[in-house]
């Protein structure tokens, strides 16, 4: 073989493994920052314990009915400082029956309600079931939140501390003096939104109810383009919070993906159950999967369909606080 033969077929070999080194490299790369992004935990903070909102009691160690002179069981609780009352409601049937459940909560502290964080830690990745944050941080009551740890945007207070500045989308504001609103992020910022007593903010939306007057643009919502999105249009498992007066919350989880049990809602239906119970404001938080009402050690949906609940970031919980 001659010298330039030899040299020609060094180089077609050289050729032939770039060829396929590249490929390798680029789905590798791929799929390691797919994987970073929506599945390898990023623990930006460690929660020590859930904080009061300012003008809020500090939440002390969970505590049993009996030790707060409460009555209770199955779907209420009534204390000096809470009450919690529960309904299902089923509406349609066959293949267009809905079921979901209204949560009517009132409180006399505002600290009685607080956000919790998956593993007490905030960051992308980190989830736990419902049941299980609720359970370890002492709740009566809880929905899951908005999923926070699934994009990188958004504005996130939780028990009056900031963990994100990103601005998006429409979020809710509730505030230490028992009351809720909508938010442009863009437009209002996480300063002016502490200076007016702000403890939590949710980044999910859209916003259902605001100053009384019914969404009437829900059937154009623009979604997030976050890889594995499902679109929240049509009839949907759904998670919601309003507000019938200060102090006075309403939560509303709606089941679905079971033909025969709940087809789910749209998000005009949604609205409409809020605007049924007499809120002022209301808040579509994450949904699908996600969607799970916990309430005195139990879920008391069906989540999925199928009894099994999905791990979320984080959650709104009520308890007892002093």
């Amino acid at each position: 073989m001659s010298l330039q033969q030899e040299t020609g077929r060094r180089k077609s070999k050289k050729m032939l493994i770039i060829a396929v080194i590249v490929p390798v490299l680029i789905v590798g790369g791929t799929l390691y920052g797919l994987a970073d992004r929506y599945l390898i935990k990023h623990v930006e903070k460690v929660v020590s314990g859930e904080g009061a909102p300012p003008g809020g009691s500090a939440p002390q160690e969970n505590t049993t009915s009996s030790e707060a002179g409460a009555q209770s069981d199955e779907w209420n609780y009534t204390s000096d400082d809470l009450q919690i009352h529960i309904d299902q409601v089923q509406t349609g049937s066959g293949a267009d029956k809905i079921t979901y459940y209204v949560a009517d909560v009132q409180v006399k502290n505002p600290g009685s309600l607080l956000s919790a964080f998956a593993e007490n830690g905030f960051g992308r990745n980190i989830t736990e079931n419902t049941s299980e944050i609720a359970s370890n941080n002492g709740a009566i009551f809880a929905v899951n939140g908005d999923y926070y740890g699934f994009r990188g945007d958004g504005v996130i207070i939780r028990n009056g501390t900031l963990y994100r500045d990103e601005p998006a989308r429409t979020g809710l504001a509730l505030f230490n003096d028992g009351t809720m609103k909508s938010y442009d992020e863009t437009k209002v910022s996480s300063s002016a939104l502490l200076e007016q007593g702000a403890v939590q903010t949710l980044s999910f939306g859209p916003a259902l109810i605001e100053d009384g007057k019914v969404n009437t643009d829900l059937d154009n919502v623009k979604i997030d383009t976050n890889f594995g999105n499902r679109s929240i249009q049509g009839a949907n498992p759904r998670t919601g919070i309003g507000l019938i007066a200060p102090n006075h919350y309403v939560f509303v989880v709606v089941d679905g993906r079971k033909e025969g049990y709940s087809r789910g809602m749209t998000l005009t239906e949604f609205a409409r159950v809020f605007q049924d119970l007499g809120c002022t404001e209301a808040y579509n938080l994450d949904g699908g999967g996600s969607s799970t009402m916990y309430f005195m050690g139990r879920v008391v949906n069906n989540p999925q369909g199928k009894g099994r609940e999905r791990g979320v970031s984080d959650i709104l919980y009520v308890k007892e606080v002093n």
